[in-house]
């Protein structure tokens, strides 16, 4: 889906309490987030949660939407980050049930297509790349994820485009040593 003049403003009246765009707008962007969530989480399930809560984040934050950027940018940062905090969620229920952590970035390769083998190391590269340098996963996330242009990328964090570049530029060396050293 295309974010157009329509979308961009239903969310400028969401944000201003028009509660009938939100509700279009809530509608118009479900397909949208669910195919975006489904780009980071490997099951069905897991992106529908996702997609869930990241719809849920933006009824309740709307008022925080004040057009610094387009809203389709500011919808990729909220789905972004709610696919992240999914899997994290799903990850650590699992280790409870368990009572261990579990080798998510080893997948069995009989019960997990390579696709899904894929996505579930990149998440997991993702969360040491989050722990060892923060803040350049939220720059790759924005920049490989959600296929935000650097301009975009660099409003929204509120850094100069030349530091976007060298903060997604750093962490794609990061995300590469850590998934060689995953297969190795």
């Amino acid at each position: 889906m295309a974010f157009n003049e329509e979308i961009e403003a239903l969310a400028t009246a969401a944000a201003g309490g028009d509660r009938a765009a939100l509700d279009a707008l809530l509608i118009r962007i479900g397909p949208d987030t669910l195919l975006r969530c489904g780009r980071i989480l490997p099951c069905r399930q897991d992106a529908e949660e996702a997609c869930q809560d990241a719809l849920l984040r933006v009824a309740q934050n709307i008022t925080r939407f004040n057009g610094d950027s387009t809203f389709a940018t500011w919808l990729y940062v909220v789905v972004a980050n709610c696919a992240r905090q999914t899997y994290r969620s799903l990850k650590r229920r699992a280790a409870e049930r368990t009572g261990a952590e579990l080798p998510v970035d080893l997948p069995d390769p009989r019960t997990t297509s390579v696709i899904a083998g894929s996505r579930l190391m990149l998440l997991d590269a993702l969360e040491r790349l989050e722990t060892e340098r923060p803040g350049l996963a939220t720059a790759l996330v924005l920049r490989d994820l959600s296929e935000l242009d650097y301009e975009e990328i660099a409003a929204q964090l509120a850094i100069t485009v030349g530091a976007a570049r060298s903060q997604v530029h750093r962490a794609r060396q990061h995300l590469r040593e850590s998934l060689d050293g995953a297969l190795a």
